[in-house]
């Protein structure tokens, strides 16, 4: 028997749909002599640190209190636990059988580091000793499918995937298990109570935006002034625009016009002024095609566009390839294609006109012989761009997100098969009244691609026509304008912006070689993770979303840092708020993944690191503004049934009242009403519930 185990259930119907379907179970679809699987994502996760610490550590609410002295919590090399998720027990021991009966395995995984790890971590937690295959694609429209099950590889050779990121997912549980233990200990000494996560991207991420935040708040626009001329000719005024020389007085340090007595003299002395042409350049240029999408680009294109979350968005991808069929592999950090794939054009552009009949005019109108820069081996990764597929489905059946995010993945293809769009670019420079002016123009002589785009409303450049001039020709300047202006604060981080920062990172860093260093990586996360760790920023109140006007009719949702959010950041070490730990960590991985790096090399330096952050951690302590006031257990005030010390709470019933409760629920369950400050031992009670009594 050969067992094909998909990562999902819509790849397995897929994979299934290709072998022959002779049966389907809940679990399994039986194809001939062939069995296909699936799981759900990751089955197995990894052990809380609570199966690391000593039987003997008290709990409380039924998890062991954390504790300085047990920080860092650090598993041996060989003895990482994994358990299967709780919702994932039926399915995983129904893999377990067919694992046992199986001659051959097919991996099937997507294909990154993440696909990969997931069912070789399921092999191995069944000691399968079978022969494993590798099934690897992009999409899981029929002709994909196709060609990889017709293409299966040794699963041996993509071993190192799984072994990166089983690296990844051990340092992202070092270091968020133990620094947020032991930042929310540092806090509780503080006099704060809020449980503080940290998080390798999650950290950086938010420092991100609590700096771009407090760049808006302290900023203090400066006033300036520019001049526009307009220049009297036969076929219509020409405008240009002052540029202010090197040695002119009322100049600021960015070389920008802040005397207005100076900038009303150069009105008067100006208008009415020859102006003789310096040069004329005209050059005939070609604007390429854009490329295709990868989830970052998208992601951007319908923030902005339609408002949609990062999570909405991906979740909207997803189920565009994994329901709809419609799109390829949507976690993808390459906007690129591959330039086997260029043959497929006029199949895959057919399927498209099927799905979008609307968009025949378009689609007859495309060249397939035209090959763009996006067709380039070289720079496709591990994922191609995202593209349609030869896949025909019912528009009719998507969601209005699905419809608006397909459109812009189908347009983005057909725009490869139109010219490029080409314009003739002008440029004049000017000399009135000893003064330098110019202006540009641009005359579009082929629409070309962005043909593909009109129905979008897509705004048009707003350079000027400009007639044909030379060098020494005069024109008289009619009037001068002066324009006052103020500099302008950066913009609030949209989810789009945040994630194209995210992968962009290093154009948010400053010191050259790490700078350099963040450039060749793939940024903070990944496609596939970017919009889950904004979701957690704003799901722990870090991060919240309000809305801006933006017109007549749109709004734009932006991103803000919350007071405890600005504090947890704060009391951060640099170094694990610094986007440049991450760069480090993901060089680390790629080496692991290329097999020039042991997997056990890049724990041990991560374990030294956190070890080091641990100690800085555990001294002293810290205030978390917006957090509410610790918890403290009384050395006084004792607990008649069980000894413990007693805790004074707040009333949510009554504003200034309080409580006490035993310090060791729920195994105690014991409350006390409080009188002046102390607790009325005649009051004693027990609840299964915590008591909100007031006295």
């Amino acid at each position: 028997m050969r067992l094909f185990i998909a990562e999902k259930p819509g790849v397995a119907k897929a994979i299934a749909a290709e072998l022959g379907v002779t049966e389907t179970h809940r679990s399994h679809i039986i194809c001939g002599d062939d069995v296909v699987t699936w799981c759900f994502g990751h089955m197995l996760e990894l052990a809380e640190p609570d199966d690391y610490t000593p039987a003997d550590v008290p709990c409380r609410n039924g998890k062991k209190i954390w504790r300085v002295d047990e920080l860092p919590i650090i598993p041996a090399n060989d003895n990482w636990v994994l358990k299967p998720k709780p919702d994932a027990e039926f399915q995983l021991n129904q893999i377990g059988k067919f694992i046992k009966q199986a001659n051959t395995i097919v991996n099937a995984g997507d294909p990154d580091r993440e696909g990969q790890l997931l069912i070789d971590e399921v092999l191995d937690f069944f000691g399968n000793q079978s022969p494993v295959l590798r099934y690897w694609a992009n999409a899981i429209d029929p002709v994909s499918v196709k060609r990889a099950l017709a293409d299966l590889k040794n699963n041996a050779d993509y071993l190192h995937f799984g072994q990166a990121a089983i690296g990844r997912q051990r340092a992202d549980w070092l270091i968020g298990m133990n620094l947020s233990r032991a930042m929310t200990l540092r806090a509780e000494r503080g006099g704060s109570h809020a449980l503080l996560t940290v998080g390798r991207v999650q950290s950086p991420v938010l420092a991100l935006v609590v700096g771009r935040d407090r760049q808006i708040e302290t900023f203090k626009p400066i006033p300036y002034h520019t001049l526009k001329a307009s220049l009297a000719h036969e076929q219509g005024n020409i405008d240009v625009n002052w540029k202010a020389g090197e040695e002119q007085p009322g100049l600021d340090e960015e070389g920008r016009l802040t005397n207005t007595g100076i900038a009303d003299t150069l009105v008067n002395q100006l208008t009415g002024a020859d102006a003789t042409v310096l040069a004329s350049t005209s050059t005939n240029k070609t604007q390429s095609q854009p490329l295709t999408f990868a989830l970052s680009d998208i992601t951007l294109i319908a923030s902005n566009k339609f408002g949609y979350s990062a999570e909405d968005i991906l979740k909207t991808c997803q189920s565009l390839y994994e329901k709809h069929k419609l799109t390829t592999y949507p976690r993808s950090d390459c906007a690129y294609l591959p330039e086997s794939q260029f043959n497929d054009a006029a199949a895959t552009l057919e399927a498209v006109k099927q799905v979008n009949p609307e968009l025949a005019s378009l689609i007859d109108k495309a060249d397939t012989s035209i090959k763009s820069k996006t067709w380039n081996d070289k720079k496709v990764t591990a994922h191609h761009g995202i593209i349609p597929t030869m896949h025909t489905a019912d528009k009719a059946a998507l969601t209005e997100p699905e419809r608006n995010i397909y459109n812009l993945v189908v347009r983005a293809y057909i725009a490869q098969f139109y010219p490029g769009h080409e314009y003739a670019s002008t440029s004049i420079d000017f000399d009135i009244g000893g003064e330098l002016f110019s202006t540009k123009g641009k005359v579009v002589t082929l629409n070309g691609w962005k043909d593909v785009y009109q129905v979008d409303d897509e705004k048009e450049d707003k350079e000027q026509p400009l007639p044909k001039l030379s060098k020494g020709d005069t024109l008289t300047c009619h009037s001068v304008t002066r324009r006052d202006a103020k500099t302008k604060p950066p913009s609030r981080f949209t989810e789009g912006t945040l994630i194209q920062a995210m992968k962009n990172i290093h154009k948010f860093v400053e010191e050259a070689d790490s700078k350099k260093m963040l450039k060749e990586e793939d940024g903070l996360g990944t496609e596939a993770t970017r919009a889950s760790i904004i979701s957690e920023l704003k799901r722990r109140e870090y991060l919240v979303i309000t809305t801006k006007k933006a017109g007549k009719d749109k709004e734009i949702s932006q991103i803000s840092s919350t007071t405890i959010g600005r504090s947890l950041i704060d009391a951060l070490d640099t170094m694990v708020k610094s986007p440049v730990l991450t760069a480090l960590f993901e060089r680390m991985l790629k080496n692991v993944e290329l097999g020039t790096m042991t997997l056990d090399d890049f724990v041990n330096k991560q374990v030294a690191f956190v070890t080091a952050q641990v100690q800085k951690a555990n001294n002293g302590s810290v205030k978390i503004a917006g957090a509410k006031p610790a918890l403290v257990i009384s050395d006084v005030h004792k607990c008649n049934a069980c000894g413990s010390g007693l805790i004074r709470r707040p009333s949510t019933k009554k504003r200034g009242a309080y409580w006490w409760g035993c310090s060791n629920n729920p195994t105690c369950t014991q409350t006390y009403l409080d009188f002046k400050g102390r607790p009325n031992y005649q009051s004693a009670k027990t609840t299964t519930q915590p008591q909100d009594a007031t006295a």
